[in-house]
């Protein structure tokens, strides 16, 4: 049932899907941003996590209904959850339900893999009484109505549908790999194979998938009991569930594109330093891919009541500015310039310096007579006064991070800084 003055799709799917976030990933590519929080807890955009954008992607679709399953150093995510998406109506039957790994099967099992973090669960998926499970990945940024996704499922009486990106075919072997027919059933699935099959009528693409699944509930309890029961299994979906029901079962692909141009819509997989840099920075555009300022999607987080971003001093050499930037509140920028740059919230940067094609994490302060470009500043780093970074690479690579980019990453740690923040 599709609303006449809009194109999305809240109905009785939507209200009968039960979605499923796996947040329990370290993001070890991710190098020490991940040090002390899981990747779905990085913070991104100036004032989200990567966590509100699955999250805001369900509530926006009408599913109201969301478990997250937690287990890497989810101290951050918790509270981050717990903060900001307590919102949703219990008596109406809306919730956002925490699921850690809690060794439920036995006392040594925690999640084995993606399938078994849904398998321990399945006792309180089976509670809630859902038609459809909806199974999400917690770590990439993107923006999706879910509802014709479902649509599409029911619609090709499938057992599981696959959302998937079109991805040029030199890239495609970092990414499961579908091979499809014309009518985009599934008849290969492959996790980074050397040679990836390309899409129907495009030779220079493949069909990526981007860990988003939907099962019929109880067709996704047949198979992974199925999965607990066969030896050597990695207990992993991209791995085993999906390849072992593509022969037996209807698996169908749908490619996630813009519902009015049919092209590719934005996804970015933000697992690398160097990726989570660049996608921070895309938002600086004029018109970016990813549009925050998007009132018909918005996506919602927790954020303290901080006051408004605040520039001082106008001398000819000390003057507080940003230019081609995006500054958060609380930010204080005194005296210095910022250029092409992304400020989360409470950062303040002193006198006499310059900041340059630099992502800066909350609650940082920054020296005065420092330059800084190419990097990336985590949570609750105090920059001292007069340092240089992304000035010298071998400097650099003595004291942080370098990527393979020439992005520097820098954490308290790497400054001989205790932690003094939840991370």
């Amino acid at each position: 049932m599709r609303s006449q003055c809009s194109l999305r799709f809240v109905s009785r799917l939507t209200r009968d899907t039960l979605a499923l976030i796996m947040a329990g990933g370290r993001g070890s590519r991710l190098q020490q941003l991940t040090q002390w929080r899981a990747k779905p807890a990085v913070p991104f955009g100036g004032k989200f996590r990567i966590i509100d954008f699955p999250l805001s992607n369900c509530v926006n679709s009408g599913i109201r209904q969301i478990g997250v399953i937690t287990q890497y150093k989810a101290h951050s995510l918790l509270m981050h959850i717990q903060r900001g998406w307590g919102h949703l109506r219990g008596e109406f039957g809306e919730f956002v339900e925490l699921l850690p790994a809690q060794q439920r099967v036995d006392e040594t099992s925690w999640y084995a893999g993606t399938a078994d973090s849904i398998y321990q669960n399945m006792d309180i998926i089976r509670s809630h009484g859902p038609k459809y499970v909806l199974i999400l990945a917690g770590d990439h940024i993107y923006k999706m109505d879910y509802g014709p996704m479902i649509a599409q499922h029911v619609e090709n009486q499938a057992d599981i549908t696959v959302g998937c990106i079109e991805v040029p075919i030199e890239e495609a072997r970092a990414f499961g790999v579908m091979g499809v027919d014309e009518d985009t059933r599934i008849h290969s699935f492959l996790e980074k194979p050397e040679h990836p099959e390309t899409m129907p009528g495009n030779d220079k693409s493949a069909l990526c998938s981007m860990g988003i699944y939907i099962f019929n509930t109880d067709f996704l309890f047949e198979q992974l009991i199925r999965d607990c029961d066969t030896p050597g299994s990695s207990r992993d979906f991209g791995k085993d569930i999906i390849p072992g029901a593509i022969d037996k079962y209807r698996v169908f692909a749908y490619p996630f594109r813009d519902v009015q141009s049919g092209e590719q819509s934005y996804w970015r997989d933000v697992g690398t330093v160097d990726a989570y840099w660049k996608a921070n920075l895309e938002l600086i555009g004029v018109t970016p891919e990813l549009n925050l300022y998007d009132s018909d999607w918005p996506i919602w987080t927790y954020q303290e009541q901080l006051p408004p971003a605040k520039f001082i001093f106008d001398e000819n050499d000390r003057r507080g500015m940003a230019v081609d930037s995006m500054v958060s509140g609380g930010c204080i920028i005194s005296g210095s310039i910022v250029r092409h740059s992304l400020l989360f919230s409470n950062v303040c940067v002193d006198d006499y310096s310059n900041i340059e094609d630099t992502v800066v994490l909350p609650d940082v302060t920054i020296g005065k007579h420092c330059e800084i470009r190419n990097a990336v500043i985590d949570k609750g780093c105090r920059i001292p006064e007069g340092m240089k970074i992304g000035v010298s690479t071998e400097d650099d690579k003595n004291r942080f991070t370098v990527t393979p980019n020439g992005v520097v990453l820098v954490t308290p740690d790497m400054l001989g800084q205790e932690l003094r923040y939840v991370r």
